[in-house]
């Protein structure tokens, strides 16, 4: 006897626009969260759809971590500026994924505390934030055939600005995904390694075939005006390469730098307060020291060295001031010619 295979839920997202229509469309993604203050409440997510006539489709994405605010800058600004005469194809953009978060500046929602990319593919009975990257999983990801999705460092990191893909299996379709990161231009642009990609926006995105671009624009939990401005042009130089938007991409000097390994991260092994001993983009030797903590139970204790493994750059720091055992104390990234 042959066992049924039950039918996978429909999403509890609905769209309030229509995704594959031509025009410029701007709605929300409309979730469904009954919570004390409103029985049958929604979380509001907005979307902008421009399209016109035939052509690849752009799936451009800020906010998957809610206090990260470079992507939502940009993406905000082009789904007000963009108009449908400027595209061959379409372009979706959600400037903020993890809505909930965004608006709390959190970087995992209020609501249930998800880490929206540690939540893929998500679930549609699943919590908010499992719904939210279920509805991305079956019904955005599959229309795009690239994917661009804006991160910076949040409250806890900083990072050198860069435009980074990843490594992957088809070296085809990696090849495709640094001929973008090329095309965004951003003053470094990455070879990234994850410390874990379960779960990810990125593994699925990637998973599916599809060009995926993410980025690292400084941190701190704010934004500057400079890197805002790498972000903007990025975006569009991303769509002019995909032939959506007309032109040549807006290119300029960009270093090359690489994750070959677990080696280039430094975790804390203690707690207490981060002296740091380079900066971001300062050239690193192996063995060179790059941050001291210093303990602050009492004074006259002798702060813990942290030395580099590999020879490089520093390419991301802990931006508190204090920093607790386990945390991620710095980032070396080798510098490379070219990927």
């Amino acid at each position: 006897m042959n066992a049924i295979t039950p039918m996978p839920r429909p999403s509890p997202v609905a769209a309030t626009v229509d995704l594959d229509a031509e025009g410029v469309q701007h709605g929300f993604l409309r979730l469904p969260y009954s919570r004390d203050d409103s029985a049958w409440g929604s979380v509001m997510i907005p979307i902008t759809v421009i399209a016109r006539g035939n052509g690849p489709t752009a799936l451009l994405t800020g906010g998957n971590h809610g206090d990260e605010y470079e992507g939502p800058i940009a993406l905000f600004d082009l789904a007000r500026s963009l108009r449908p005469d400027q595209v061959q194809g379409r372009v979706i953009i959600v400037p903020a994924m993890n809505y909930p978060a965004f608006c709390a500046g959190t970087r995992t929602s209020p609501i249930d505390c998800g880490n929206l990319n540690r939540s893929f593919p998500g679930r549609p009975d699943g919590t908010v934030t499992e719904k939210i990257a279920d509805f991305f999983s079956r019904t955005l990801l599959p229309r795009a055939d690239l994917v661009l999705d804006f991160h910076s460092g949040g409250r806890t990191l900083d990072f050198l600005p860069y435009a980074a893909a990843h490594e992957l299996p088809d070296k085809g379709q990696e090849q495709r995904c640094f001929a973008a990161v090329a095309a965004f231009a951003a003053p470094y642009s990455m070879k990234m390694r994850e410390i874990d990609a379960v779960g990810m926006y990125d593994t699925t995105a990637e998973d599916m075939g599809k060009v995926f671009v993410t980025t690292e624009l400084s941190g701190g939990g704010t934004s500057s005006a400079r890197t805002v401005a790498i972000a903007k042009r990025g975006v569009m130089n991303v769509l002019k390469h995909a032939g959506i938007v007309e032109g040549v991409p807006e290119t300029g000097p960009t270093r090359w730098l690489d994750m070959p390994s677990g080696d280039c991260f430094t975790f804390a092994e203690d707690q207490g307060l981060v002296e740091p001993c380079v900066d971001l983009g300062d050239a690193v030797r192996a063995g060179d020291v790059i941050a001291l903590i210093h303990p602050v139970g009492r004074t006259g204790q002798t702060p813990a060295e942290y030395r580099a493994v590999l020879d490089g750059v520093l390419a991301a720091r802990h931006f508190p001031g204090l920093i607790k055992s386990g945390d991620c104390l710095a980032v070396v990234a080798t510098v490379e010619d070219a990927i």
